[in-house]
């Protein structure tokens, strides 16, 4: 596969080295910490593969609408899986469009794999032998998987947490790993060391002296982006901060087309609201990256003007940038469009969720780490930052900094 010089010249030796092996054909699993450019990786290896032979798919919709793609779900005609594993095979198992679909491609990304179940896996390779009618694991389609098992964990409804890793899908993947070391995110060392060891769950005197030198009492004068762990939290806090603002609130209602049902699942899982409230002086946030380069996610600003077809944003520290109005796209398993919604590429940035923050690059932010729950939220929140001089934590807890068992012994084994 034949990648130009001057794509291949923005690309560390690292990833040089993994885009390599992602072209190689064999079935990957690419890994690494949060920064080191997986997501980077992937877009250079995807400008030379045909997305109808090896499409892209994500573990959620925001994420299909935002990536370009399709869910694992959907995609693997899987659904809820209600009923579990026989009924949801038996269900769909014969369905003829399906079959097709995953015996036509030669290929698929998973990415964000670390949130997708084992059970659903280890169905989808089911299905992908009876639909290509070979005893090959995945009936012989290539598989890639990105992600980090050490950030936040699959969503399951018994609340057991079902690893992909765990499946018996996975061992018979025959997965080549390869984990991404060089962080392209951190340059500070010391920060660096800090956050590997909060990625494994280790809360030695190091951890414990960093994370108590950035630990202030809260500043609501602060402008810095606050991490919640809950949405209802992020929502009142960004209303609330909206509210003190005195110049006139303009309410921009996002465009939705397509069929009904689509449009439903855009309002519900998309990637952006329903209405947009926004005032000039308002901080906001980009919530993808800019093909020209001009933000990427997790860009902060300040509304500078708004109009019918255009935001201008002051980026802090930098220039002022246009924004116009994107289409974002739901797409059904086929890969056809079958809902869009229009609408500007911003998020009011006083607070976003932990879970929505996963991708973002943050220059500051405040968040309370005393009270989570879920293994990798901790590593999540704190991996937002370029340096960690924009890192000011209300109350930590050792309890906080969590890695599953299963997670920690899977890298060391595949080490």
């Amino acid at each position: 596969m034949a990648h130009k010089k001057e794509e291949l010249d923005a690309l560390n030796p690292d990833q040089k080295q993994a885009l390599e092996l992602l072209s190689s054909g064999e079935n990957i699993f690419l890994t690494g910490g949060a920064g080191c450019g997986k997501s980077y990786v992937v877009r250079h290896f995807m400008k030379d593969v045909i997305p109808k032979q090896m499409p892209i798919l994500a573990s959620t919709g925001a994420a299909a609408v935002l990536l370009g793609g399709r869910t694992f779900h959907s995609f693997f005609g899987l659904g809820i899986m209600e009923g579990g594993f026989e009924a949801t095979f038996q269900r769909v198992s014969n369905d003829k469009r399906l079959l097709k679909r995953l015996s036509e491609v030669e290929g698929v990304i998973l990415d964000e794999v670390s949130m997708i179940p084992g059970e659903a896996l280890r169905l989808a390779e089911t299905l992908s032998r009876v639909a290509r009618k070979s005893d090959l694991p995945w009936g012989g389609m290539r598989m890639i998987a990105v992600g980090d098992f050490a950030q936040l964990p699959p969503v399951t409804r018994t609340g057991k947490r079902d690893w992909a890793f765990q499946s018996e899908a996975w061992g018979q993947s025959g997965f080549i790993p390869y984990k991404l070391t060089h962080n392209e995110r951190i340059q500070d060392e010391s920060y660096l060391s800090v956050l590997n060891k909060v990625r494994v769950g280790t809360v030695d005197s190091e951890v414990r002296s960093f994370l108590d030198a950035h630990q202030f009492e809260h500043d609501d004068t602060d402008l810095a982006t606050r991490l919640f762990s809950r949405r209802d939290q992020s929502l009142t806090y960004n209303l609330e901060r909206l509210g003190d603002i005195e110049s006139e609130e303009v309410m921009i209602p996002s465009i939705y087309f397509g069929s009904e049902k689509h449009q439903e699942m855009l309002m519900k899982q998309g990637p952006v609201p329903v209405q947009l409230q926004l005032k000039v002086g308002a901080e906001v946030m980009f919530i993808q990256n800019d093909p020209q380069k001009r933000w990427v996610n997790g860009t902060r600003g300040t509304v500078v003007s708004i109009e019918d077809d255009k935001i201008v944003v002051e980026k802090r520290q930098g220039r002022d940038v246009t924004a116009e109005k994107q289409q974002f796209s739901y797409l059904d398993a086929d890969g056809q469009i079958v809902a869009s919604v229009i609408q500007f590429p911003l998020t009011l940035a006083y607070a976003t969720t932990i879970h929505k923050s996963q991708g973002a690059t943050l220059d500051e932010l405040w968040c309370d780490l005393s009270n989570l729950w879920e293994p990798g939220q901790a590593y999540v929140a704190l991996s937002r930052l370029r340096y960690s001089r924009g890192l000011k934590i209300l109350k930590w807890s050792p309890n906080s900094i969590k890695v599953d068992p299963f997670v920690r012994q899977f890298y060391s084994t595949m080490e």
